[in-house]
């Protein structure tokens, strides 16, 4: 049976994703020009583990109420591919992206977690033996001498499993119609909690799949079945009036948080020009998190 939303057509496919491990960092800075400053740079070149280690995006902004010290802060979701990669890559982020920030602190946003990894504990050799430390509610802080002044840094981080690659797939008659539905979608997936979109601006146009035809060393190349350029010369999933299409990627610490993402996204991204919603999948041999478009849709999310 069909499922069509206000004319779009909802496939009878799923998303496959994969169990990743996160940490959330909250920085903070005297002003919200600094933390963007430093959050823009920490999830810079953070999009997919395929070439960048891992996978980054702001959470949300939170207000001095809701920050360990008072001030202007950002939290963000982190995302490695296995446990043992997490200390390395934090302490690369946090050391070359916040310590050199003006007025910049970093916490850990996951202080349940029992799983813990050190970076404060690391970073603190920067202090050349002048560094110093405090515990505070049995957590340890560093307090790192730089030349503005010092740098506040949590000693431990929490990580957890998450799950990353949840995505959904907007196919539609223009590059325009397919822009203003991917826009939307992200707008209404910004908000939520427990999520990021870890592309540019939330939108991926170069979706892949395993592998390559031709280079065995590749391991991902373009989509080919989803290009409509290359309707004519290849096995195409793209039903007809289809010339565009976009794609949003969805990292979550848990599954259910992006179901929920996915219906938003799905549900603002359902409109004029947009012929169809898909997703990508392996056949379901690759992540053992399968996220059924019809199913999110008809149940709102559960």
């Amino acid at each position: 049976m069909s499922l069509i939303i206000r004319g779009v057509e909802i496939q009878d496919t799923f998303a496959e994703a994969f169990t990743m491990r996160v940490a959330r960092l909250v920085i903070t800075a005297r002003s919200e020009r600094w933390a963007r400053a430093a959050a823009d740079k920490l999830t810079g070149f953070a999009t997919s583990v395929i070439g960048c280690k891992c996978e980054a995006g702001v959470e949300r902004w939170l207000t001095p109420e809701e920050t360990p010290d008072g001030r202007t802060g950002v939290s963000i979701l982190f995302f490695v591919m296995g446990k043992d990669d997490m200390p390395k890559r934090l302490i690369e982020r946090v050391g070359q992206t916040v310590l050199t920030c003006p007025t910049t602190a970093c916490y850990d946003g996951l202080p349940a977690a029992p799983d813990r990894v050190g970076v404060g504990s690391a970073l603190r050799f920067f202090g050349d033996g002048f560094q110093a430390s405090k515990v505070i509610g049995g957590q340890r802080f560093w307090r790192v001498p730089v030349m503005e002044g010092e740098f506040l840094v949590q000693e431990q981080f929490g990580v957890l499993k998450g799950v990353g690659g949840g995505n959904f797939l907007i196919l539609a008659r223009s590059a325009d119609a397919a822009l203003e539905a991917a826009e939307a979608a992200v707008d209404a997936i910004e908000p939520l909690t427990d999520v990021v979109l870890p592309f540019p601006g939330g939108v991926v146009r170069s979706g892949s799949k395993v592998g390559s035809r031709r280079i065995k060393t590749m391991i991902a190349s373009t989509n080919d079945a989803f290009c409509p350029t290359l309707r004519a010369i290849t096995d195409t999933a793209l039903p007809d009036g289809v010339n565009s299409v976009l794609e949003l990627v969805i990292n979550g610490t848990d599954a259910p948080a992006i179901a929920r993402a996915m219906h938003a996204g799905i549900g603002a991204a359902c409109r004029d020009g947009v012929v169809a919603i898909s997703a990508g999948n392996y056949g379901g041999k690759l992540g053992p998190h399968q996220f059924h478009l019809r199913k999110i849709m008809g149940e709102g999310g559960a």
